[in-house]
């Protein structure tokens, strides 16, 4: 195994350590909506990003123009507000188990788009053993999910129709991100992956502006107390879960190809599954240990199916 595959393993092992945290976020917020977390948060990777960016704005301009102001655009939608609002109305909707099912393929449809290209390091079939790995994990997680969820998540076929639904467009909506932001990350020569991850913040951040108002004004009621807490983490996920855990993922998107790229999210499933464990202060469950094992050989196959040579 290569430096760079080791050094890009580690990028995305760090992204998902954060990006496990984002998901205990919904369940933290109480009576707040998955819309005013999203805004808040993204307003918050929006201002960290104009801040860092403000030295170095002016030399970074010339760099950019409507085509890739375009892409920012779409990378910002696909990839930070649809994605996160619709995955949290998702668990809303009808619990964690079926968002956690669909939304966990993200590295199947990742890895088989890749394999699918035309510059390819490898054959579909070479991937098989490690889709069908981190399936079976995935598919363990959200069994042990539903049989823990809460009796209010399974009272209306509608709700659970409509979270399925959501759950969906959130995997359609990551699996573009993935394709677009990786492909990009290749054609902007003269800005760095963090520069990169800096100007998504910038856009994000506008397009979060713009939905505050749908956010907190709209509603005719607003929780009265829990203020405080609310924005303590809205604005710690923007800074831990946007800023740097993208820049951790974007780096790591520079080291491996896509195929690779989309098994190293898994990581988020594993951190976001032990921190669960501490937060319920209990040790994982026979299912939840196999999902585990899948999960971490899956990523073990991806990596050993590329090989040094193909990546190197």
């Amino acid at each position: 195994m290569t430096r760079s595959t080791i050094s890009g393993i580690a990028c995305g092992a760090a992204a998902g350590a954060l990006w496990g945290l984002s998901l205990l976020a919904p369940e933290l917020i109480g009576p707040f909506a998955p819309l005013q977390l999203a805004s808040v948060r993204f307003v918050t990777y929006g201002v960290i990003a104009l801040f860092l960016l403000a030295p170095r704005l002016k030399t970074l301009l010339p760099h950019l123009g409507k085509a890739e102001w375009l892409g920012l655009l779409g990378l910002s939608l696909m990839g930070n507000i649809i994605y996160y609002s619709l995955l949290s109305t998702a668990v809303q909707l009808c619990g964690v188990a079926m968002p956690s099912l669909i939304v966990g393929f993200i590295p199947v449809t990742v890895t088989v788009v890749g394999a699918l290209r035309a510059d390819s390091a490898l054959h579909i079939r070479q991937l098989i053993p490690s889709m069908l790995l981190s399936a079976g994990g995935i598919i363990c997680i959200a069994w042990q999910n539903f049989h823990n969820a809460s009796p209010q998540h399974h009272n209306s076929l509608w709700l659970q129709l409509g979270g399925l639904l959501m759950a969906t467009a959130a995997l359609l909506s990551w699996t573009g991100f993935v394709i677009k932001n990786a492909n990009w990350l290749k054609l902007i020569a003269p800005l760095s992956h963090n520069d990169w991850n800096l100007l998504t913040g910038l856009v994000t951040g506008g397009l979060a502006l713009l939905m505050l108002p749908l956010a907190f004004l709209l509603p005719h009621h607003l929780p009265v107390a829990g203020w405080g807490r609310f924005f303590l983490i809205a604005c710690g996920m923007g800074l831990l879960a946007s800023i740097v855990a993208n820049a951790f993922w974007n780096n790591m998107t520079r080291l491996l190809p896509l195929t690779m790229v989309g098994q190293m999210i898994l990581f988020e499933t594993l951190f976001s599954l032990f921190y669960g464990f501490l937060w319920e202060q209990r040790f994982p469950t026979l299912l939840e240990g196999c999902a585990i094992i899948l999960a971490i050989s899956g990523v073990i196959s991806c990596v050993r199916a590329h090989g040094p040579a193909k990546h190197g």
